[in-house]
C-alpha cells in the first residue's frame, strides 16, 4: 500500500489540532494551537474564523514537516469540529462578515423566546430532534443577519454563505470549490429536518434565513473536495461533528453503544439505531455518523454545557489549582465529601434540565470546607451530570445501558472514572488512545478512501482500563439524592 497514513483535522473549542494516524490507528504526530476566546459581552463567546483556518493550516503543515511524511503518503483527511458554532462569510471574497458565534454563546435567548411564543416548540422537537435553545446554530445565524450592517440584504441577494466550522474549513481548504457539510453537523443547526433529511422550509421561514446560504448535506463518509499541499491533492473523505465522531471512534456505529466525552462540555450519546425516538426526558435526538448505502442511525444525546470548563475555572479564575492534572491527586487525598455539591451551571443547565437562566452554585459549605473539598466536588459534578443524562436515556428507550465508553481529556483522571462507575453502578470502559474524536474522523475518511475496511475499524480501538463499581447501593443513593436536591435549588424554573 503506497498510502500509509490518515490525517484528522480536529477543530475544537479551545484548540485546533492536526493528527496523523498510521494504518493501525496509532498516533504518529500531533500539532496543536490554542484558540483565542473572545467575550465581547456577558454570556457572549466568539472565535475568529480566520484564526481557526490559519491554525488548522499551520498545524497541518507542521505535522508533515516534523515527521518528514510526504503528502503523497496521505490517503485522506477527516475533519471533526466543535458543533453549532456559526460562521457567515462573503461568497465572493471568502471573508467572514462577523466572528464565529460559539456554541456556548447565549445571546440569542430572546430569539428563542420568540420562537416559543410562535408555538414552534413542538414542531422543532419533532422534526429536528432538538429543543429551542441558544445553543444551536439557527438562532445564531439569524442574529448575525439581524445585527451585522447590510448582512440581510447581501444574504437575500445570494451573496452570503453559512456554515458550521466543518463547512468553513472545507470551503477555505478547497479554495471555495466546496460548500458542504455532513448529516451530523446539519442535525445540530435547528434548521435541518432529521426525518426528511433536508433543510426545513418552515424553520427557514420562521428565522428568515435564505436557503441559498446553506451548505449541501452529504453522508459523513464521502468526498468533500481536496486539499492541495505542495502540488499533491489530498481528498477530504470524512466529516463529523466532534461528539458523533467520538461515538463512531468508540465503535458506536452499532445500536446500543453509549459513550461520554469529557471535554469543555460533557456529551453522552447513545446509538439508537434506525428508530427515531423523540425524548420525553429533556434529551436531544440527533443523527449519528452516516455511511454510504446504509440506513441513517439516530442517536440520543445529552449535552452538559460545563464539563472540563469547570476545571479550567478552578485553574484560571479561582486559581486554586496549577493544572487540571493536579485534581486526581487532590481528589484521592481528600476524604469523602459529605453533602458538598458544586453545580457548575456557568452557562445555564443543559440536558435534561434545559434551564438557560440557572447560575453556578455551591451547596453544603461549612467551616471545615477548604479549597481541596471544592476541587473534589467540582470534579465529582462531571459524574453527577453524566448520571442525570444516562438515567434520562434509559427512561426514553426503556432499555438499560450496561457499559459506558469514555474519552476526552478528563477521562484520564482515574479518580473521576472510578467515581463515575460507582455512581452509575456499571463498568466504565476507557480506551488506550483517548483521542477518539479525531480517530473517529480518521476512520470515516479511511473507510471512504478504502484505507480501512469495516473489520479494520472494529479492531483498532484497544481497552486501557475498565473501572467497575465499588461502593454500596445505599451510599450511591444518598450521594445522588443530595445532588438532585442541589440541582432543584439551582433551577430558576422552580422559582415562584
Amino acid at each position: 500500500m503506497n498510502k500509509k497514513y490518515i490525517i484528522a483535522f480536529d477543530q475544537g473549542t479551545t484548540s485546533t489540532r492536526t493528527i496523523i494516524f498510521d494504518s493501525q490507528g496509532h498516533i504518529i504526530s500531533i500539532s496543536q494551537k490554542e484558540l483565542t476566546q473572545h467575550y465581547p459581552n456577558s454570556g457572549w463567546v466568539e472565535h475568529d474564523p480566520i484564526e481557526i483556518y490559519n491554525a488548522q493550516k499551520d498545524t497541518f503543515a507542521s505535522v508533515l514537516k516534523d515527521t518528514g511524511i510526504d503528502a503523497k503518503a496521505i490517503a485522506a483527511i477527516g475533519i471533526t469540529n466543535q458543533r453549532e458554532t456559526t460562521v457567515v462569510w462573503d461568497k465572493e471574497t471568502g471573508e467572514p462578515i462577523y466572528n464565529a458565534i460559539v456554541w456556548l454563546d447565549n445571546r440569542t435567548k430572546d430569539i428563542c423566546e420568540h420562537l416559543k411564543n410562535e408555538g414552534l416548540e413542538s414542531y422543532i422537537h419533532k422534526n429536528t430532534g432538538l429543543v429551542i435553545d441558544a445553543y444551536f446554530s439557527g438562532t445564531k445565524l439569524k442574529w448575525i443577519l439581524d445585527n451585522v450592517k447590510g448582512a440581510r440584504q447581501k444574504a437575500e441577494a445570494g451573496k452570503l454563505l453559512f456554515g458550521t466550522i466543518d463547512s468553513w474549513l472545507i470551503y477555505k481548504f478547497t479554495n471555495g470549490k466546496q460548500h458542504c457539510t455532513d448529516h451530523t453537523n446539519a442535525s445540530r443547526t435547528m434548521l435541518y429536518n432529521i426525518k426528511d433529511l433536508k433543510w426545513d422550509e418552515t424553520l427557514l421561514n420562521a428565522l428568515e434565513i435564505p436557503k441559498s446560504m446553506l451548505p449541501d448535506v452529504k453522508t459523513s463518509s464521502s468526498y468533500f473536495g481536496s486539499v492541495e499541499h505542495n502540488g499533491t491533492a489530498i481528498p477530504i473523505c470524512g466529516v463529523a461533528g466532534d461528539q458523533q465522531a467520538a461515538l463512531f471512534g468508540q465503535g458506536g456505529s452499532v445500536e446500543g453503544i453509549a459513550k461520554n466525552t469529557y471535554g469543555t462540555g460533557c456529551f453522552l450519546l447513545l446509538n439508537n439505531g434506525k428508530d427515531y425516538v423523540a425524548s420525553e426526558n429533556g434529551l436531544l435526538t440527533t443523527l449519528a455518523c452516516s455511511l454510504p448505502n446504509k440506513h441513517i442511525d439516530y442517536a440520543l444525546e445529552g449535552s452538559i454545557f460545563i464539563g472540563g470548563a469547570s476545571i479550567q475555572w478552578l485553574r484560571d479564575k479561582m486559581q486554586i489549582i496549577d493544572s487540571a492534572k493536579d485534581t486526581e491527586h487532590i481528589c484521592n487525598s481528600t476524604p469523602a465529601l459529605k453533602d458538598l455539591y458544586v453545580v457548575p451551571a456557568f452557562a445555564g443547565l443543559g440536558a435534561p434540565y434545559w434551564d438557560s437562566n440557572a447560575k453556578g452554585a455551591i451547596y453544603g459549605i461549612t467551616l471545615d470546607i477548604g479549597k481541596n473539598e471544592i476541587i473534589k466536588a467540582t470534579v465529582e459534578a462531571l459524574a453527577y451530570q453524566t448520571k442525570d443524562v444516562l438515567t434520562a436515556m434509559e427512561e426514553d428507550t426503556g432499555k438499560p445501558i450496561n457499559t459506558l465508553k469514555v474519552d476526552g481529556g478528563a477521562s484520564s483522571n482515574n479518580y473521576l472514572m472510578q467515581f463515575q462507575s460507582d455512581l452509575l453502578n456499571i463498568p466504565v470502559d476507557r480506551p488506550k488512545m483517548i483521542e477518539i474524536t479525531a480517530l473517529g474522523a480518521a476512520m470515516l475518511a479511511g473507510l471512504h478512501a478504502e484505507f480501512w475496511t469495516n473489520n479494520d475499524i472494529n479492531t483498532i480501538r484497544e481497552v486501557d482500563q475498565i473501572f467497575t463499581p465499588k461502593i454500596d447501593s445505599e451510599t450511591r443513593r444518598k450521594k445522588y439524592k443530595g445532588w438532585l436536591n442541589a440541582i432543584k435549588r439551582t433551577q430558576t424554573t422552580n422559582e415562584s
